[in-house]
């Protein structure tokens, strides 16, 4: 039942009654994505946000010749270019399917439908400051911690993007060059 997985991956932040979940659902389709499929396109306006049921995305942004990855997003993520769906603007974010994925599809309108109500609004607000607080975090670990350090931070709390993203990904999502990340992985499995 997709409504018991919305109200999972959002009781942690706020607990709203199953009828909340079922009416979001409602206003969702379910979109299949194929491996290495991009569905958000740089410079275009994104249109719809999502919940990931299956898979993993990740969101990049084209730099000199190669994507520095932004984030990682795994089942019960819900996830969207913010950015350009809160502005209408076009973004340089991209989205990608890393794997075979299968999430829920809200489109703006629809959003705003939900934003319209009050629970809808604390939902939303809720949503954002806790998207809000991860990404400061992020900016605050990238400037004051080595890249080891980040790394031992997957290691310890983000172990499935270590097994379901590829190596390129996982360097650039922590700032470095994937010959920086081999050597990182070398030392510590030699100090074990």
């Amino acid at each position: 039942m997709i409504e018991k997985k919305l109200k999972e991956a959002f009781d942690p932040y706020y607990e709203a009654p199953i009828e909340v979940w079922t009416r979001f659902c409602s206003l969702c389709e379910e979109v299949t994505f194929k491996k290495n499929q991009k569905f958000k396109f740089e410079n275009s306006i994104a249109r719809h946000g999502y919940f990931l049921l299956e898979g993993a995305v990740g969101s990049f942004v084209w730099k000199k010749n190669n994507y520095a990855c932004l984030d990682f997003f795994f089942e019960g993520s819900f996830f969207a270019d913010d950015y350009s769906l809160t502005t209408g603007l076009p973004s340089s974010l991209e989205l990608i399917a890393l794997e075979k994925s299968l999430a829920l599809q809200i489109s703006k309108t629809n959003i705003n439908i939900l934003k319209e109500t009050p629970i809808g609004k604390t939902l939303f607000l809720i949503g954002e400051q806790n998207d809000n607080a991860k990404r400061e975090k992020q900016r605050m670990d990238l400037m004051t911690k080595t890249a080891e350090e980040r790394y031992l931070d997957l290691l310890e709390n983000r172990k499935d993007i270590l097994t379901r993203v590829p190596q390129k990904h996982i360097a650039s999502f922590l700032g470095i060059t994937k010959q920086s990340l081999s050597r990182i992985r070398r030392k510590i499995s030699n100090s074990d």
